[in-house]
């Protein structure tokens, strides 16, 4: 048959064989020893830029003062989770002094009228006038701890025990960080580094007057505390924190505010620590006290050509207030449903 004589005869034909001349196969030799030498050079150029790379950051750990000696990890960093649970803590320290002086000898009449001629020593007639009640003692204690806390520790940047010398650094670093955020941020970690590691008597003393004269005054100028610990020391410790650990941006830091008496109630910076059924109602009100300060990060935004960037302030956690119907006693009880502090 003619199919198997067909199959045989192609069985029988001799392969194909690819033939290149002596002179082809040189030539692709020698492209193969270029591109193989190519190769070795972006190599040996990857590893060089590896070590510059590493190189770097050993000398950025280094200016912060966070380098290990190996290179490794200090568990130094810090973030706006931490931040929140350290505040905490703060906080809860500073409601359990409040309640401790609220329940001393100390007559709450005047120590209410001591705290609000720290408020506003010129005009303390223009606060609210109060009756002096447990509650609105504790509050308004809270309040100027807060403001304390706020602007002698937090935003002043505690790094010696010389106030003139802390205020001559925060101006520098305000000037440093209107130039550069990121220098700055280096700045301010290597310069907490070297910090003092607690506050001394003369320097709480000092943020103390300064902060809360009246109100020290009353209490006989006892350094406020609670259970062994010192309020200034722990927020002088939560200051060093957010300020000299290596956070997850290097062009921001954070500052705290204190919402005012009397000012009208933000929700956006302002978090009730008791219901108001009159907030809720679209009804104008105002904060009663604040027992916590907000946090803030501060950065810059864009730069625009012949313009100056924008500051931005990104609430990290917004400041625990009471509002002032909660707070004036008993004519505001049917605008606010009433609980104890937690």
């Amino acid at each position: 048959m003619a199919y198997p004589q067909s199959v045989h005869s192609m069985q029988m034909q001799p392969p194909a064989q690819d033939i290149v001349s002596g002179e082809q196969y040189r030539y692709a030799l020698t492209n193969f020893r270029i591109a193989h030498e190519k190769v070795e050079e972006q190599r040996s150029q990857l590893e060089e830029q590896e070590k510059q790379v590493a190189m770097l950051r050993a000398r950025i750990a280094l200016l912060e003062g966070s380098h290990s000696g190996g290179g490794g990890h200090t568990g130094n960093s810090v973030d706006d989770f931490s931040i929140k649970n350290e505040a905490s803590k703060l906080e809860k320290m500073i409601n359990r002094w409040a309640s401790e002086v609220v329940k001393s000898q100390v007559p709450l009449v005047e120590l209410c009228n001591a705290i609000l001629q720290d408020l506003a020593p010129t005009a303390p007639e223009t606060l609210p006038q109060y009756d002096g009640s447990s509650m609105q003692v504790q509050s308004l204690l809270r309040h100027v701890m807060s403001e304390t806390i706020s602007e002698g520790v937090i935003n002043c940047l505690v790094i010696t025990n010389s106030p003139e010398a802390n205020d001559q650094l925060t101006r520098i670093h305000e000037h440093i960080f209107a130039r550069d955020p990121t220098v700055a941020s280096v700045w301010r970690r290597q310069t907490f580094s070297a910090a003092v590691e607690t506050c001394s008597p003369e320097m709480t003393a000092s943020v103390l007057v300064e902060n809360m004269t009246s109100v020290l005054r009353i209490l006989d100028g006892a350094t406020p505390a609670t259970g062994g610990k010192s309020l200034i020391d722990a927020a002088y410790n939560f200051s060093r924190m957010i300020h000299g650990s290596s956070a997850t941006s290097t062009d921001a830091f954070y500052r705290s505010f204190v919402p005012e008496v009397g000012s009208m109630l933000s929700p956006r910076q302002n978090e009730l620590v008791k219901r108001c059924l009159r907030s809720e109602n679209g009804n104008i009100d105002r904060v009663g006290a604040t027992v916590f300060p907000g946090l803030v990060k501060v950065s810059k935004g864009l730069s625009v050509p012949g313009q100056q960037p924008e500051i931005l302030q990104t609430i990290v956690r917004r400041a625990q207030v009471i509002c002032e119907c909660a707070l004036a006693g008993s004519g505001a009880v049917p605008h606010t449903q009433m609980s104890t502090f937690a």
